[in-house]
């Protein structure tokens, strides 16, 4: 087992769609690191359900009868605990597609197309219960200019990064710009480690439950803009 040392990550899936869910569970459950432990067939069940038992990441799709996967997690993000709150992978037909812009902003950590080769299903799985974004440097730059083109009511308050340091302040700046930690290191000259060190402080300052999240605030405080680069 390679992500806990004493089980496998508990995965969830949601999906009115049988099939679609039987070909996740085959695939998820053909690992020794994780297993599918809970299946929903829409968001209302999926609430009552992972309200009950912990599970690290949930693939919610987003178009179901009764209760869609937006509501369900935004739902569930602000009913559970931190410490309880699982991981979000929203599962689309399409790329950005307005749902997927909606979830994000609701707290999903990022999206998936159904169609994603097994492996990337995984991957997905894996780098979100790490607590890094499963959308590609490129297609955030464009999720994150469809999200701020369509602002909420009330706007973050630019006072929220007051308690970054400038060091955070540039790497949260250079993440809104779609720079991976790598890139981010070798822009600012330090050690990529250090610079997974200043991600995390970052999160934990702005009470981001991911990167995608800090880079949504990052846009709506103004401290990057549309089209920057």
């Amino acid at each position: 087992m390679t992500e806990t040392a004493d089980r496998p990550l508990r995965v969830a899936l949601v999906d009115d769609q049988p099939l679609v869910r039987t070909g996740f569970a085959m695939v998820i459950d053909s690992q020794d690191d994780m297993e599918v432990v809970l299946q929903a067939t829409d968001g209302a069940e999926a609430v009552r359900e992972l309200s009950a038992r912990s599970v690290d990441v949930v693939l919610m799709d987003v178009r179901m009868p009764r209760m869609d996967g937006i509501e369900a997690t935004s739902t569930l993000l602000e009913r559970l605990p931190v410490e309880r709150a699982p991981k979000i992978i929203v599962l689309t037909t399409f790329d950005l597609d307005e749902y997927v812009v909606a979830a994000i902003r609701a707290g999903a950590s990022g999206f998936l197309l159904k169609d994603a080769q097994p492996e990337d299903l995984l991957g997905a799985i894996r780098t979100v219960h790490r607590g890094d974004a499963v959308i590609a440097p490129s297609a955030t730059r464009r999720l994150l200019e469809r999200v701020v083109s369509t602002p909420e009511p009330a706007e973050q308050d630019a006072s929220v990064l007051a308690e970054l340091t400038e060091r955070e302040r540039e790497v949260l700046t250079l993440m809104g710009r779609g720079r991976s930690n790598r890139e981010i290191g070798a822009q600012l000259f330090v050690a990529e480690a250090t610079v997974k060190t200043h991600v995390g402080r970052v999160l934990a300052k702005l009470g981001a439950r991911d990167r995608v999240q800090a880079v949504i605030i990052a846009f709506e405080t103004g401290l990057v803009t549309p089209g920057e680069h």
